[in-house]
């Protein structure tokens, strides 16, 4: 068995629930807690078929607290250790809260100061160049990387490294058009999975 795949746990993480209001398309043909999902199931079982510990954290459609998710999240690096658990929180981003806005992009966050996330993150944004040529990727080189830092409860809350990821723009027109698309959703589950993989294989 290959150790570096049987020493890690990924856990796949999905951005709300049914019963959060709002987190839609302006025309209500994107449900971000339904394509978040999607996106994770697909994420968890390519990282599965490929031989990776990799769980869903949030099987459930209902909204689970960040305090929840948090909780899970520590239990299962309590088990295996937080060094050996990586935590990856899918998105999609709005910039409004109403009609379709001109915010495009993709983005991945981390904690505020210098983490192993931010390792996670490198590797996340390489695979995210690759995949999405000719689109926008959302950068902050300001502290010499290109993940944001802020202080999102799943990032400070949980002991594993943990990168959220907002898979480009719920509230515009084309973001949308190219979520929905096959080609778009193949590109943001290849760049999750290669990007975790590239990831756990360059750990010594």
């Amino acid at each position: 068995m290959d150790t570096k795949k049987s020493r890690f746990v990924i856990l796949i993480d999905n951005g709300h629930g049914y019963d959060t209001k709002g987190n839609r398309s302006p025309d209500g043909r994107l449900l971000e807690y339904k394509y978040a999902r999607e996106i994770a199931a697909s994420v968890h079982r390519q990282l599965v078929s490929l031989g990776y510990d990799a769980r869903l954290l949030v099987p459930e459609t209902n909204d689970v607290s960040l305090t929840e998710r948090a909780r899970r999240a520590n239990l299962v690096c309590a088990k295996a250790g937080s060094t050996n658990v990586i935590l990856i929180s899918i998105h999609c981003n709005a910039a409004g809260n109403g009609p379709w806005m001109n915010a495009r992009g993709w983005s991945a966050f981390t904690s505020r100061g210098t983490t192993k996330a931010d390792t996670i993150a490198n590797f996340l944004y390489a695979e995210a160049e690759r995949q999405f040529a000719g689109l926008k990727i959302r950068k902050d080189m300001s502290d010499g990387d290109p993940d944001w830092e802020e202080g999102f409860y799943i990032l400070r809350k949980t002991v594993c490294p943990a990168v959220l990821t907002e898979n480009f723009f719920q509230d515009n027109q084309e973001d949308v058009e190219y979520l929905l698309s096959v080609e778009g959703r193949a590109a943001i589950v290849a760049t999750h999975v290669n990007g975790i993989v590239n990831y756990i294989n360059a750990q010594k």
